[in-house]
């Protein structure tokens, strides 16, 4: 039996990158034409021009808050703001909505969502019973992890959210091989199966998302007899990338190109850094170009251990849009990084709030090789034309503030 979902996860990096080259144009093109808000976004764009990863890196970040506006500004008449490019009917099998609410169209076809490659990894496998407690309401978590699972030959039971003893009596019954769901229900379940004497020992394996799941909770369920992988899957595009045996990072899944830029620019960052994650899918259907997902990730060097060879990143790294009120003014990184540009020689910002409130105190901190005289004049001048207000210049040596993605840190007392 082979280790590995399908070819495309073990290609050379030179076919992946032959394939994106072919790939992308069209991408642009479907975008274009049949996606109405991608359309107005990208009419000044050549599709055949766009065959590369540094020619899409040039096109424009259309972040998630500005898709939920879009959506807003056009209802009723399109639920969907134009990004959809299929038309409700025979293709369109179901409407989902997620908090916002934003509205994603589900297309009739098989693992629409690309989760089956995940669930793969997981180590499900044709046969296996999936014990699905994803919620079958509204959102589209659980049908994202039942048709990967479908995907792969599994039977999925449709557990849903809560009644907890009415879960635990099913599992009792019809001996699920493994669990998908959230991480704390997991943990939920296998707790009050224990404090009941009820036999759960059939649930060898899972795949968790929608929260984190850290290392100290994976090695609980270890203890408990239960392998747990993590994804990152997102309504919008589906599966971005996901956990091996390796445990070194997440792959990046094979139907997505993935950025890591810097908060609140489209510029990619360095491999290593931190930034905001970006994702193009190659989905004809929700064709989304550079979509800013507004997580923090950054990109691992080297391919997974496991023989993956797509590149990998370390998963969710907290929230891109620090936008922070100072002194009655909204402040976000995008400012921080327009000061940035105009200083070409100098490296990272960040911009720290201390203060009580009502009494905010402002220092950006720059990173620079050397101290220019003036140099802390011009960019405090700066750094009151775009954002209004003042602040303390700090000049720090290069590489001494924290990779952590944060352009704004609030460090003030709420107290």
């Amino acid at each position: 039996m082979s280790s590995y979902f399908d070819s495309l996860e073990t290609r050379s990096a030179a076919e992946r990158e032959q394939a994106i080259r072919l790939a992308l144009p069209e991408q642009i093109r479907q975008a274009q034409k049949h996606s109405a808000a991608m359309g107005r976004i990208l009419r000044e764009v050549d599709a055949a021009a766009v065959d590369s990863r540094e020619a899409l890196a040039r096109l424009p970040v259309t972040r998630k808050s500005e898709l939920l506006e879009l959506q807003k500004a056009s209802r009723p008449a399109d639920s969907f703001g134009g990004f959809a490019a299929v038309l409700r009917g025979p293709q369109m099998a179901r409407i989902f909505a997620s908090p916002g609410p934003i509205y994603e169209p589900d297309v009739s076809a098989r693992d629409y969502w690309r989760v089956g490659r995940a669930i793969y990894a997981a180590g499900f496998r044709s046969g296996d019973l999936v014990h699905n407690a994803f919620s079958y309401h509204m959102t589209p978590g659980a049908f994202m992890m039942e048709s990967g699972a479908h995907a792969i030959g599994c039977t999925v039971f449709p557990a849903g959210t809560g009644q907890t003893e009415q879960q635990l009596a099913a599992i009792a019954d019809l001996r699920p091989d493994g669990y998908s769901g959230t991480p704390s229900f997991l943990r939920i379940l296998l707790e009050k199966a224990q404090e009941g004497g009820i036999d759960v020992s059939c649930l060898k394996k899972g795949l968790v998302t929608g929260e984190a799941c850290p290392p100290s909770l994976r090695d609980w369920f270890s203890d408990q007899a239960v392998t747990v992988y993590q994804c990152y899957a997102t309504a919008d595009l589906g599966l971005i990338a996901y956990e091996t045996a390796s445990r070194e990072g997440l792959v990046v899944d094979e139907g997505v190109i993935v950025e890591i830029v810097r908060p609140g620019t489209g510029d990619p960052v360095p491999e290593g850094e931190v930034g905001e994650l970006v994702v193009t899918t190659l989905n004809p259907h929700y064709p989304l170009v550079r979509f800013g997902t507004g997580d923090l990730s950054a990109v691992l060097p080297g391919s997974c251990p496991t023989g993956r060879s797509n590149q990998r990143i370390k998963g969710w790294m907290g929230r891109a849009d620090q936008t922070t009120k100072i002194k009655g003014m909204f402040v976000h990184p995008g400012q921080v990084a327009e000061v940035a540009r105009r200083f070409p020689e100098v490296g990272r910002m960040r911009l720290v709030v201390t203060g009580e409130m009502a009494n905010d105190q402002m220092t950006l901190r720059v990173e620079a090789a050397q101290a220019v005289v003036g140099l802390t004049d011009r960019i405090g001048e700066a750094v009151r034309d775009v954002t209004k207000l003042r602040g303390v210049i700090e000049l720090v040596a290069p590489g001494s503030l924290p990779n952590d993605g944060k352009v704004i840190e609030d460090a003030r007392s709420y107290k």
